[in-house]
Formats: structure tokens, C-alpha cells, sequence
């Protein structure tokens, strides 16, 4: 059997897995939403399988692939063990290879291709540094890769972090690119972008690699080769606990789980061990494995804002009262929870830390 038809037997293998019992309807954000059975797992399920035995494809698949946010709930719940997102994936990629695709998609790549970033921005991807350039060091233990959103759209968390890491040899990449997650989550490759970021890691000769963003590391615990460690800036916080000088603070937050570092990798511990050590954490309605996702991966909050923002207000709907913040750890969950309750105050974990250090 060739590569190439060991690859087609192992995605046809995926979509079998799948016993049409429609567990997945109960846990689907977006079939919540839209209600139509191509808009959840079984049904996107049934329209992979029906385009792997040569099923035409318009507009309605299309949409049927494109909403998903491959948030991992229905895999988490799936009694059969199918994986849903693994094989949405896999369909994007191949209707990307044959040309396939959204206009979403198509911008999305060629902003990526063209600017090294998915928003477009021509701006200094490190601005935010200001005056403190002369932090980047040639070699360290440590990188710190900042990210998109961070860079461009939430550039006082980007200071804030390397503000804090920086004590610790950590440095930045000297010239970062996209980490490729926006072009794999929607079925493109992301060889070029991958491939420079390695390069500047190995030259700097560090072992880890530290982001904030749950995207950015799922990218690199999945897509990036295995020769160096992965860590998410919640976790590295919680390692240094005794060391960033924190004062509580008399307030009480809840915490929303980003799917991508909760669901894909078990990461629920450290944010919560970071948030006691500063105050009091009130869970919200679905926590941990079962938390309910913001709406905004996979690409669904540039391909479809409307159907995103819907999906996340109903995440908000579950902030329990008396709260003073919603802290998160990823810029894209802040992005797209503020969006579905302007009412609520939403910050990143590092946000938060600061907080508290300032108080001391």
C-alpha cells in the first residue's frame, strides 16, 4: 500500500468510526445555534464521507465544513471514539488541495502568505517593545513566542509578558512569524511560516519554547517538530509561583477553559493554581473538559463573525454572578467572549498577575 493510499484507508477508517448516534448534537455549539444537521458533528461527518465517495461540492458544504470550531467537544463525548475535528480537518485539506475553498479561506492564506500575519497588519510586529529592543537577547533558555492577536491586537498583554518573562532568559524570536495555526485549521499548509520560526529557535539554542496563546500552542505541540519543550505561559507562571511577589487581591473571577490547551491538553490545573494564589475563583456552569467553547476557532470568527459572536454570548450566559472579571488564557477567547457580553470585564491571566503584582 503507498503513502497515499494508507492515508486515504486511515481518513475513511475516521469517518466510519462515526455510529450516527448523535450524541454530539447535545455538546455542538454551533448545532445550538443553527440547529440544521450539517451544522453538527454527525452531520459534517455524513458530508465528509459522502465527498470521499465523490459527492459535488457547493456553497452548503462548504458552510457545513467551515463552521466548525473544532473545539473538541464532541470528540470529548463521543461514545464510539470518533474524532470529528481530525476529520473536518482532514476534508478541508482536501478540498483545499483541489481548489476548493471560501473566499475566507482564500484571504486568509494570502494574508498570511503576504503580511506573516492573518490580520493583514504591516505595522511592527514587535511596536510594543518600545524602547526595550535591546531585551532581545541572541541566545536564551527560552523563547517567548508572542503570537498574532498578542502583537497586534492586545500588545499591553505582549509587554506584560515578556515584561515578567524576561527575568527568567526568556527572549523573543528576532523576526517572529505566524505560527501557522490559522492556515492548519483551515486546510492549508503552513511549511514556510513553520520553517522560519524553527530556524530562529535553533539559532537561539533555546529548549522552550512559552506562549499565551492556546492556538499558537497547540501548533507547536502538534505541528512543529519534537525537539523542544512546549509550554503555556499559565503553566510557566505556576512553576514560578514563589517568585513573581503576588499580593491577593480582594476580588472574586471565573475562568473560562480555551479549548485548545483544556480539551486538546489537559491544561486546567495551572491557570486555577495562578488565580487562587492572587484571588477568589467562582467556576462557571461547564468547566475543564466540558467547558463550552468562546465560538471563535477554526477560523469561524473571520469566516462567519455573526454565527462566532452568537456562540460566544451563550459561553457568556454562563459567567456565574458576582464576579469582577472573566479571565482567560487566550487572546482570541478575550477577543471573542468581550464581544458576547460587553457588560462583563474579560482579561487575560497574565492581566491578572500584573494586578497583583502592582498591589505588592
Amino acid at each position: 500500500m503507498t503513502e497515499s493510499e494508507d492515508k486515504s484507508d486511515s481518513y475513511l477508517r475516521s469517518i466510519l468510526k462515526c455510529v450516527r448516534c448523535g450524541t454530539c448534537r447535545s455538546v455542538c455549539p454551533v448545532f445550538d445555534e443553527l440547529g440544521w444537521e450539517s451544522s453538527g458533528a454527525r452531520g459534517r461527518i455524513l458530508v465528509a464521507h459522502a465527498l470521499s465517495q465523490g459527492m459535488d461540492v457547493d456553497s452548503d458544504v462548504l458552510n457545513s465544513l467551515n463552521t466548525c470550531t473544532t473545539c473538541g467537544l464532541c470528540e470529548q463525548n463521543c461514545p464510539s471514539g470518533a474524532k470529528p475535528p481530525d476529520v473536518i480537518e482532514d476534508t478541508r485539506r482536501q478540498l483545499v488541495l483541489k481548489n476548493k475553498m471560501t473566499d475566507k479561506q482564500a484571504e486568509l492564506r494570502e494574508n498570511v502568505t503576504k503580511y506573516g500575519n492573518p490580520l493583514a497588519e504591516t505595522s511592527d510586529r514587535y511596536s510594543w517593545l518600545g524602547q526595550d529592543s535591546a531585551d532581545i537577547k541572541s541566545r536564551a533558555e527560552y523563547v517567548f513566542f508572542v503570537g498574532c492577536l498578542e502583537s497586534y491586537r492586545y500588545p499591553e498583554v505582549a509587554k506584560t509578558t515578556f515584561d515578567i518573562l524576561k527575568k527568567f532568559d526568556v527572549t523573543l524570536l528576532p523576526n517572529e512569524h505566524c505560527c501557522g495555526s490559522p492556515l492548519l485549521r483551515t486546510g492549508f499548509e503552513a511549511d514556510d511560516v513553520t520553517e522560519e520560526n524553527i530556524e530562529q529557535i535553533r539559532k537561539i539554542g533555546a529548549h522552550t519554547v512559552i506562549t499565551g496563546c492556546a492556538g499558537c500552542y497547540t501548533t507547536f505541540k502538534n505541528d512543529y517538530p519534537d525537539e523542544f519543550n512546549v509550554k503555556h505561559v499559565s503553566e510557566f507562571l505556576a512553576d514560578h509561583i514563589d517568585e513573581l511577589g503576588l499580593k491577593p487581591l480582594d476580588i472574586t473571577v471565573t475562568y473560562h477553559d480555551p479549548c485548545h490547551i483544556g480539551r486538546k491538553h489537559g491544561i486546567y490545573e495551572a491557570p486555577r493554581k495562578v488565580i487562587k494564589a492572587i484571588c477568589n475563583l467562582k467556576e462557571m456552569k461547564t468547566v475543564r473538559e466540558n467547558a463550552r467553547c468562546c465560538g471563535g476557532g477554526g477560523g469561524v470568527l473571520s469566516g462567519y463573525p455573526e454565527l462566532s459572536h452568537s456562540i460566544a454570548e451563550t459561553r457568556m450566559t454562563e459567567v456565574p454572578e458576582g464576579v469582577d472579571y472573566v479571565v482567560t488564557s487566550c487572546p482570541l477567547c478575550r477577543r471573542n467572549l468581550s464581544q458576547g457580553n460587553k457588560n462583563i470585564s474579560v482579561i487575560d491571566l497574565i492581566e491578572l498577575v500584573a494586578l497583583a503584582m502592582k498591589q505588592n
